[in-house]
């Protein structure tokens, strides 16, 4: 039980066609509920912290509640940070513990993200650190990620072969046609698996990341608007293309937006159905538990990787 890094779970995916679930954590109430899923699921797991929740948490809070989770569940756990807008926060996350950093580069340049990439390769790689990096922009708004429709670039697969060889990173994040947030598919969701099988032939060996792939599940976001929201339909990457993804080369896919979803939809049923109801525990329970049933959901119909730790 400890904090390790991605490089045996990714191997073990590679050779078994599941994917490790990477879930974005913000407090203590959704650490556990991720963490009890995975434990009870067997699986193996990634919590990963955005620009957003460092802020928002402090990095120091976050990491000794995902030790704790270690102590307390006996499970080993990757420590990721997500979409690290520069070498500073990479070269920070690495210094305060965390086991897998991502720079994201995929604003820049080709040239310069590879430049950008291969800098904080070498300074992860020089303390036991994996990299994850990206190439291709995905639309959609995730903290202080906001591309829109028409910026969004799919990943080139020649392109992707090359920044691999040149930066040495551990894994890629790559653009088929996925999007950040809950606003994605406006008509027939559309994923580019002939451009990721490509992309996997060419670097069959490379841990390939799917971002932007919460399902977002309309039973979910209904629950949501019957207690008091107002989050318009919203159509997710359907579960089976997630499946069929695996099948190329992904070996993880982060969720996030499914998470809030649960977690909101289970505060605001508390209080329209307690509205007197103030006590913190009463409604962060209930919220964590569903946490752990999405989280389970994943583990078992998504990502086909329960028993795999």
């Amino acid at each position: 039980m400890a904090l390790v890094t991605t490089k045996e779970m990714f191997a073990k995916a590679l050779d078994k066609d599941y994917a490790v679930g990477a879930f974005n954590v913000n407090n203590m109430e959704i650490i556990q509920g991720i963490v009890e899923a995975a434990q009870e699921e067997n699986a193996p797991l990634i919590l990963q912290v955005s620009a957003g929740a460092r802020k928002y948490a402090k990095p120091i809070y976050l990491t000794k509640l995902v030790e704790a989770a270690i102590a307390d569940t006996g499970l080993d756990i990757c420590l990721h940070l997500d979409h690290g807008e520069d070498f500073d926060i990479c070269k920070k996350c690495v210094d305060d513990g965390f086991t897998s950093v991502m720079i994201d580069g995929s604003k820049h340049e080709f040239e310069e993200n590879i430049r950008l990439t291969k800098e904080v390769v070498e300074y992860a790689h020089a303390h036991g650190v994996v990299v994850e990096a990206e190439l291709g922009k995905l639309a959609g708004v995730e903290d202080n990620i906001k591309v829109d429709a028409r910026n969004a670039t799919f990943t080139v697969p020649e392109e992707a072969a090359e920044f691999v060889a040149r930066t040495g990173v551990d894994s890629l994040a790559v653009a088929i046609g996925t999007s950040h947030g809950a606003y994605k598919f406006k008509g027939t969701p559309y994923l580019d698996f002939e451009r990721l099988e490509e992309i996997h032939k060419l670097i069959p060996d490379t841990p390939l990341v799917l971002h932007g792939a919460s399902t977002v599940l309309p039973e979910f976001v209904a629950r949501c608007n019957e207690y008091g929201g107002n989050i318009p339909g919203a159509q997710g990457v359907p579960e089976d293309m997630i499946l069929e993804a695996v099948k190329h080369g992904v070996c993880k896919v982060n969720i996030d937006t499914d998470l809030r979803l649960a977690m909101t939809a289970e505060i605001r049923r508390h209080f329209i159905e307690h509205p007197e109801d103030f006590d913190p525990r009463k409604y962060l329970g209930p919220a964590r538990d569903a946490i752990k049933r999405m989280v389970q959901h994943k583990i078992r119909n998504v990502l086909n990787a329960s028993g795999q730790r």
